[in-house]
C-alpha cells in the first residue's frame, strides 16, 4: 500500500510539472520573476545640439546594451540571489550604476561642449529590480522601504527554478493574453466638422515576403549595429539599416507598388514560440537576447493615410521621422505606449496591454495610429517625439502644430490562439520581439516611419485627403471599415461583421477617423504592382546592407484541430463584475453548438488520450498495488477474526 501510494503521488506530481523540450514549465500560471528597471534617459533629453547628436546617440545605445547585459546576468543568477540577496547589489545593480554614471557623464560632456550642460543626469544612474507581474506604469522602486537586493530576493524567491515563460525564457506568460470575445467595444470616433479632411490615401508595399529583417533602428540608434536588440520587419524602403544615410534612403529600391513611395515602414517581428531555429537563433537581437522561435510573415498589411476631422492637412516634410508606441513601455510606464491588438471581425475593441486570443476563423490584428500633428519646423527631435504630437480628443492639434496625414498601419496575422493551459505545447505562444528586459509584453509594441515620398506624390496625397476622395495604389486593399468591398477572409464570421465605428483607435487623444469616403476611387498606379525585391542582399556585417532572413508563413490549423477557443456566434451582450463580457447564442448550421454557460476564458487542448496514458502508466500501476494492498489487508483481518 505504501509503495503503490508513493508511486501514484510521485508520478502525478511529475506529470503536473512536466517540462517541454525547451525546459519551460508547462503550466497555465507562471510565477513572477525580476526584470531590470532603469530610468529612460533618451526621453529626458529634449534639447540636444545637432553637433552633439552622434555622440549622444552612441552613449544612449551603450546604456541599452548595459541593461541587456545586466538582465542576462540576472537571469543566470536568480537561484544564487535567492540564497544570498546581497548578490543583486554586488554583482548586478552596483556595477550597472557605475557604468551608467560614466555614460551619463559623457552625454553631459558632449552636450555641454555645444551648449548648456544638462543637469540632473546623475540621478538617472541607479537601477532597481521589479517583478515581471507588475503592470506597466506601476512603481518600479523597491516597495515598503526594501533595498534593491531585498526586492531582488523576493522576486528571485518567487521564480527560482521556474523561469517566466516563453521559449526564450523571458516571456510571455499566460496573463499576457485575453479572449477578445470577452472585451467590450471601446472604439470611439470624433465628430467631423465641415472644414475637416475626410479622404484617404493608401500605399501598397507588400508584407515583407522577401524577408528583410535586422535588429537596427536608424531613427533611435543611427550608426549602431543591433541598436534595437530585437528584430524588425521592413516594408517599403529596402536599404534601411543602422548606417543608412538620407541619400541611401532616397536612392533605394522600394517594395511599394507606387515607386514614388520610398518611405520605410518597420515594426518588431511577431514570432511563434514553437522551437523552430531561425537563422538569427544565435545572433544578437535574436536568440541570444531571448527573441526565439519562428518569425511569422504577415497575411496582410494596409498602409492608410487619413485626414483630420477638424481641418485640412498639410504635406509631411520629406524625411520626417515618427515613432509611435514605446519599446520600453513595460518599465517606462504607459505615457508613450500606443499598442493596439485585436482580431478581424472584432476591431471595435482594442487591447493595449494584452495579446488577443481570437476565435476560429478570425486573425490577429495589430494596429499603429501615428501622431498626426507636426510642429512645422523639424523632421526629428532629440527624443524623437516632441516634433510631432497626437491630436486632441476632438481631432484638433496642439497650439503651434499643424495637421498632417495620419499614417495607420494595420498588420494581420494568420496565427492560432495559443494553448495557455499547457504553456503553449499544443498550440505555440506568439509574441513580438522586444528588448530582453521588457519580457515580450504586448504593451511594448511600436512602429516606425520615415517619409521618403516623392514631393509630387505627397502633394497628390494631401489633395486627395483634403477633397474627401479615396486614392492610392492600395485603395482596394483597405480593411472592411474603410473599403466598399471588404475581403471575405478578413471577417470573423457572418454573424460578426465589423461595426461602422470599427476603425482602430489606440491613442485616446488621437481619435480622428474620417467618414466613409465617396465611391469615387482614384488609382495612380497600374493594376498589377511589381513584385517585391528578391532576397539577395547579404548580411549587414559584410556590406553594410540589412541582414536578410526568409521565413514562410505558418499555416493556420483548422478550428477542429487546435480547439483553443470556440467560435462566438454573436457580439458579447452581458458584462461581468470585472468588466469583461460573455457570449451566448446558438452556433450556425454546420458548426458544433457551444456550451450554454458563458465562456469567459479560452479552452486549451492539453494532449490526446494516448499521450496522457503514456505519461501516467506508473500511477496506474501504483493504483493497482494500492488496491491489492487493501484487499490483502482486508483478507488478513478476516482470517484472523
Amino acid at each position: 500500500m505504501l509503495g503503490g501510494g508513493t508511486l501514484v503521488a510521485v508520478n502525478v506530481y511529475a506529470s503536473a510539472t512536466e517540462s517541454d523540450q525547451s525546459g519551460q514549465t508547462a503550466t497555465a500560471q507562471v510565477l513572477s520573476a525580476p526584470t531590470v528597471y532603469c530610468p529612460d534617459v533618451g526621453s529626458r533629453l529634449t534639447d540636444v545640439p545637432d553637433a552633439a547628436r552622434e555622440d549622444v546617440d552612441g552613449e544612449l545605445a551603450q546604456l541599452d546594451q548595459q541593461i541587456v547585459a545586466a538582465y542576462q546576468q540576472l537571469k543566470e543568477s536568480a537561484a544564487a540571489i535567492q540564497q544570498n540577496p546581497g548578490l543583486a547589489d554586488q554583482t548586478i545593480l552596483d556595477p550597472l550604476k557605475e557604468k551608467r554614471s560614466e555614460s551619463l557623464q559623457r552625454i553631459a560632456d558632449a552636450i555641454g561642449r555645444e551648449g548648456d550642460r544638462p543637469q540632473g543626469l546623475d540621478d538617472l544612474a541607479a537601477c532597481t529590480l521589479r517583478s515581471s507581474d507588475q503592470g506597466a506604469g506601476q512603481s518600479a522602486s523597491p516597495q515598503d522601504g526594501a533595498t534593491p537586493s531585498q526586492s531582488a530576493s523576493a522576486s528571485a524567491s518567487a521564480s527560482a527554478g521556474a523561469g517566466i515563460g516563453g521559449q526564450g525564457g523571458n516571456g510571455p506568460v499566460a496573463a499576457d493574453y485575453a479572449d477578445i470575445t470577452t472585451v467590450q467595444p471601446n472604439v470611439t470616433t470624433p465628430a467631423e466638422r465641415p472644414d475637416g479632411s475626410t479622404g484617404t490615401f493608401a500605399s501598397s508595399c507588400g508584407v515583407n515576403a522577401n524577408g528583410l529583417f535586422n535588429s537596427d533602428n536608424v531613427i533611435v540608434a543611427p550608426g549602431v549595429s543591433n541598436g534595437a536588440h530585437h528584430f524588425h520587419d521592413y516594408i517599403g524602403n529596402q536599404s534601411n539599416n543602422a548606417f543608412a544615410s538620407d541619400d541611401d534612403l532616397a536612392n533605394a529600391d522600394t517594395s511599394c507598388a507606387d515607386q514614388g513611395d520610398k518611405s520605410t515602414y518597420y515594426w518588431p517581428v511577431l514570432r511563434l514560440q514553437n522551437g523552430k531555429q531561425e537563422r538569427d537563433a544565435d545572433k544578437p537581437g535574436g536568440g541570444t537576447e531571448g527573441n526565439a522561435g519562428q518569425i511569422v510573415t504577415a497575411k496582410k498589411v494596409t498602409l492608410t493615410f487619413e485626414g483630420n476631422p477638424t481641418s485640412k492637412v498639410t504635406e509631411m516634410p520629406r524625411l520626417l521621422r515618427i515613432i509611435t508606441g514605446d519599446a520600453k513601455a513595460f518599465v517606462n510606464g504607459p505615457a508613450n505606449a500606443n499598442a493596439s491588438w485585436s482580431c478581424t471581425g472584432f476591431e471595435d475593441r482594442q487591447l493595449k496591454d494584452k495579446y488577443p486570443l481570437c476565435p476560429s476563423g478570425s486573425d490577429v490584428v495589430r494596429t499603429f495610429r501615428f501622431q498626426s500633428c507636426w510642429d512645422g519646423r523639424n523632421i526629428d527631435s532629440a527624443n524623437h517625439r516632441t516634433h510631432v504630437a497626437f491630436a486632441a480628443a476632438d481631432g484638433s492639434c496642439p497650439a503651434g502644430f499643424q495637421a498632417i496625414p495620419q499614417l495607420v498601419q494595420r498588420i494581420v496575422y494568420d496565427v492560432d490562439a495559443p494553448s495557455l493551459q499547457d504553456g503553449g505545447r499544443t498550440v505555440p505562444l506568439f509574441a513580438v520581439d522586444s528588448f530582453p528586459e521588457q519580457l515580450h509584453k504586448p504593451v511594448t509594441d511600436h512602429g516606425d516611419f520615415i517619409n521618403v515620398f516623392d514631393e509630387s506624390l505627397m502633394r497628390k496625397m494631401v489633395g486627395c485627403i483634403n477633397s474627401g476622395r479615396t486614392c492610392g495604389a492600395g485603395a482596394d486593399e483597405q480593411p472592411p471599415s474603410q473599403s466598399a468591398d471588404p475581403d471575405p477572409s478578413e471577417s470573423a464570421s457572418p454573424e460578426n461583421p465589423p461595426s461602422e465605428s470599427a476603425s482602430p483607435v489606440t491613442e485616446p487623444s488621437d481619435t480622428a477617423t474620417p467618414a466613409d469616403p465617396p465611391a469615387e476611387t482614384e488609382s495612380a498606379q497600374p493594376s498589377e504592382p511589381p513584385a517585391e525585391p528578391s532576397a539577395t542582399k547579404t548580411a549587414a556585417g559584410d556590406t553594410g546592407l540589412p541582414q536578410v532572413y526568409t521565413s514562410a508563413s505558418p499555416k493556420k490549423s483548422s478550428g477542429t484541430g487546435g480547439g483553443v477557443i470556440s467560435r462566438p456566434t454573436e457580439r458579447p451582450a452581458t458584462e461581468t463584475p470585472t468588466g469583461t463580457a460573455t457570449t451566448a447564442g446558438a452556433a450556425p448550421a454546420g458548426q458544433e453548438a457551444p456550451s450554454t454557460a458563458p465562456q469567459t476564458e479560452p479552452q486549451a487542448v492539453q494532449g490526446d488520450l494516448a499521450e496522457t496514458g503514456a505519461h501516467l502508466w506508473p500511477a496506474l500501476f501504483g493504483g493497482v498495488l494500492l488496491a491489492a494492498g487493501f484487499v490483502l489487508l482486508w483478507r488478513t483481518r478476516w482470517r484472523s477474526s
